[in-house]
């Protein structure tokens, strides 16, 4: 039995609905890792491509030269300098205010947005991802300000989710003609069909992706934080013809750290490995998309692996408080994981001591049927750039 290929998504039917032209500030900062940069950033670009006008305010802009190195029209990028005073504020704030995260606003900045002309405008809370039963219930609640310069003010909790009673998840317009696009993508014959113009970190992309598209050998992108079965799952890659698609970070740091070494050797046993550039997000997209098996990590890599619809296992950002199982046993939930895709979890995160289970072919084409199946759940719903412009058109923001 093959490995499972990749399945792009249907073209849509008909446009997306369109709205009028508000002006969006999202305010964003950057933790440990760049989730929230990238989920910002799709936010962003996904409501651009739609038509509106915004303004990201990001504390760490640096990202963005790799992330989104050539931005998109409509988004204008503004560095948070923190703290952030009236002199660096537009004149007039925006219709629509997204606070990501719970980043907080200076005092200036919450009196900027109650100082606005008009009384109409709209303070969104976006929060984080979970499958969890409360995103339901929490979703769409006021949030009063009691205290400082926008007392009397109200916010309003926007959650992601898995399901219709939630806010959706990112999917821009443009994703199932990419991904239909792929598949013939004469770029991924070679890196000489760009011309004299490609550059080092691109030709090593396109040449990876040209050896990930071959038949025949296990391919599995890597990205993750510090997984205790790491080992475990190298030492399965070694003993199969496989290749292993390295992204930067934490997970390429662990595997120097196991091999002792401050470069990544080309091969382990039967694994080639191929450690990654930093890639922008239609980068990043297209290693899954050429991967039959992707680990992925945090939030927004979850939702690009659903997207893909290429078998995963997610590695959830761990709590001290091991709040996080919950979380992950929420997602395995909705999913409707089989066994055998739950206990990989379980095993990936550290929460169980069970063995590994092998990614045998019959074994991964199970779990892509699982993934495509979450996958056509999450298309019947609307997505969350949509959500939001029905949100705001509903509270006649003018």
């Amino acid at each position: 039995m093959p490995y499972p290929a990749f399945i792009p998504l249907p073209l849509r039917a008909a446009a997306p609905e369109p709205f009028p032209c508000w002006q969006w500030d999202i305010f964003c900062t950057v933790i440990d890792n760049y989730g929230d940069a990238g989920v910002c950033w799709r936010l962003a670009a996904g409501l651009a491509e739609r038509g509106q006008r915004v303004r990201f305010w990001i504390d760490q802009p640096d990202c963005l030269h790799w992330m989104a190195p050539h931005g998109t029209d409509g988004v204008e990028i503004r560095h948070w300098k923190q703290p952030l005073n009236a002199t660096d504020l537009p004149d007039a704030a925006g219709d629509v205010l997204v606070e990501a995260f719970g980043c907080e606003l200076e005092p200036d900045v919450q009196a900027w947005w109650a100082g606005r002309p008009s009384p109409s405008g709209l303070w969104l809370n976006l929060e984080y991802l979970s499958a969890e039963s409360y995103v339901a219930r929490c979703h769409g609640l006021p949030s009063p300000v009691m205290q400082g310069p926008a007392a009397g003010q109200v916010k309003q909790f926007f959650y992601p989710g898995f399901t219709k009673d939630t806010g959706g998840l990112l999917r821009e317009a443009s994703l199932p003609q990419r991904q239909q696009v792929f598949e013939r993508l004469p770029c991924l014959q070679g890196a000489d069909d760009h011309g004299g113009d490609t550059s080092p970190a691109q030709t090593l992309q396109e040449n990876t992706m040209q050896s990930a598209l071959a038949t025949g050998p296990l391919v599995v992108s890597l990205f993750c934080y510090e997984p205790v079965a790491l080992p475990s799952l190298m030492a399965q890659l070694a003993g199969k013809p496989s290749r292993l698609l390295v992204f930067q970070g934490r997970g390429h740091q662990e595997l120097l750290r196991m091999f002792g070494s401050p470069y990544l050797p080309p091969s382990h046993g039967q694994c080639q490995l191929h450690l990654m550039p930093w890639l922008d997000q239609h980068g990043f997209d297209e290693v899954l998309w050429s991967s039959h098996f992707n680990c992925v990590r945090g939030e927004d890599s979850l939702v690009r692996a659903l997207w893909a619809g290429q078998p995963f296992v997610w590695h959830i950002y761990p709590q001290d408080d091991d709040a996080h199982h919950a979380k992950l046993e929420a997602f395995l939930d909705w999913l409707q994981a089989p066994a055998d895709l739950r206990q990989l979890h379980l095993v990936w995160n550290g929460i169980s001591s069970d063995a590994l289970p092998d990614l045998t072919p019959t074994r991964l084409q199970d779990w892509q049927a699982c993934i495509q199946a979450a996958r056509k759940r999450l298309l019947e719903q609307d997505d969350l750039v949509s959500q939001l412009l029905g949100l705001v058109s509903s509270t006649s923001v003018v």
